[in-house]
């Protein structure tokens, strides 16, 4: 297409866009235009189905609903260009710039370009953009190595996308659906990634330092080398199965359901010191009596879950859901709990009972001295008469927790907001660095 063509076709689509006579909604479907200069160009609501735009700049221009349908935008500049709504299912997207690009609610997902034969008719096409190989096989979004910082894909479809290597740098992907994406090496970090679709994604090797994922679904989504412990988890579902880990792990915590059920007649105490559960899923069971002093389950799943009187010194509990979750008389001394989410547990103490059954009078306090607690979610936790000795709750929410009778020497609450909580009085040397907000 030569210039004066192309510049015909803009103005009459500028003519259709403002309802103006005469106006044509712009149709450049399959059109090679690669390489062409059109910043700030208003292509809204045009047709660019299965056009060649390598290596095009396009730079701020305005692409709001417009069919890129399996378009080739390969190492294309899309630098600060709205696509809001965009149709780019099956588009090859590979070293493409997008930063500050608006993908809202666009569609990435896969698809095939119909071509149109006289003879034969509409067939499946192939070409660099479309899957290699096969005619039928409909192609992946591939925005491989694509620079997509500062970008918005809010409400985005991703599903199946191949992104390995994009840069997502503070990037606003909030409910964007990534679900059997591959983004194996991006870049994440500074992310909002609040409420986003992972399930079946590779994520492996991915930088989220600072990413906030609250809410994410990371079912099945593969996380080797991943370091969530830089990100915000909270509320995220990463959490896997019991069926899923060792089998002494499986077996141990049905021998300790057995002993519940059976009032320790049955079955046998469960002790998973040291063992790793990292993102397990055991939610709503009754673990309470049970051991797992120094075990990983950071990430877990465990709202719900019964642990009166468990042994968990040392766990990492980094990011893991423990909302509902019964702690009282818990040993939960020097537990890594950052940016857990414990909100409505009780740790309280537990009145100790005696060899005839009955009550001693002498109440046994959870204990979670040297506990690093910090950016944890406590809001409406009962930890009345809990032992919190040189535990750290930096910048958590204790908003309406009960700390009555607590012991709180030396604790650092710098950050911490503490809006309708009950806090005991302060002693001497008691509530270091308090700053509730």
């Amino acid at each position: 297409m030569d210039p004066q063509e192309l510049m015909k076709v803009l103005s009459l689509h500028e003519r259709w866009l403002n309802r103006k006579p005469g106006g044509v909604r712009a149709n450049l479907a399959m059109a090679d235009l690669q390489g062409i200069t059109l910043p700030n160009a208003n292509l809204r609501g045009a047709k660019l189905s299965g056009a060649n735009l390598a290596r095009a700049v396009l730079t701020g221009a305005d692409l709001t609903e417009c069919d890129l349908f399996a378009a080739n935008l390969d190492r294309a500049d899309l630098t600060n260009a709205v696509c809001v709504r965009a149709d780019l299912r099956g588009a090859y997207l590979r070293g493409t710039k997008m930063r500050g690009c608006n993908l809202r609610q666009a569609d990435l997902r896969g698809g095939t370009l119909m071509a149109t034969d006289g003879k034969a008719g509409p067939k499946a096409k192939t070409s660099e953009i479309a899957a290699p190989g096969s005619e039928a096989m409909p192609a992946k979004a591939n925005i491989s190595g694509a620079d997509l910082s500062y970008s918005t894909l809010s409400d985005a479809d991703c599903s199946g996308a191949r992104m390995a290597g994009a840069n997502f740098l503070k990037a606003t992907c909030a409910k964007t659906n990534f679900s059997g994406a591959d983004l194996k090496g991006t870049n994440f970090e500074g992310a909002n990634m609040v409420g986003v679709n992972l399930k079946g994604a590779d994520l492996s090797g991915a930088a989220v330092d600072g990413a906030n994922l609250q809410g994410a679904n990371l079912q099945g989504c593969r996380i080797d080398g991943v370091d969530l412990s830089r990100a915000n988890t909270m509320g995220a579902n990463a959490s896997k199965p019991a069926e899923a880990f060792a089998d002494n792990i499986q077996a141990t915590l049905k021998a300790h359901l057995v002993w519940m059920k059976s009032g320790g007649k049955q079955g046998a105490r469960a002790n998973l010191t040291g063992a790793d559960m990292v993102q397990i899923d055991l939610k709503g069971l009754n673990l309470s009596g049970a051991t797992l002093r120094n075990a990983k389950l950071a990430g877990a799943r465990l709202s719900g879950v019964q642990l009166i009187m468990c042994d968990m010194f040392g766990c990492d509990l980094s990011g893991a859901d423990l909302a509902g979750a019964n702690l009282d008389g818990a040993n939960l001394s020097t537990a890594k709990l950052i940016k857990a989410n414990l909100a409505q547990i009780s740790a309280a103490a537990v009145d100790l009972k005696g060899p005839d059954g009955k009550p001693t009078g002498r109440l046994w306090p959870a204990n979670l001295a040297g506990a690093d607690l910090t950016s944890a979610n406590l809001a409406g936790a009962v930890l009345t008469n809990a032992n919190l000795k040189d535990a750290s709750m930096a910048s958590a929410n204790l908003s309406g927790a009960n700390l009555l009778g607590a012991n709180l020497e030396n604790v650092n609450l710098a950050g911490a907001k503490t809006d309708g909580a009950k806090m005991p009085p302060p002693a001497s040397g008691d509530v270091a660095n308090a700053t509730g907000t």
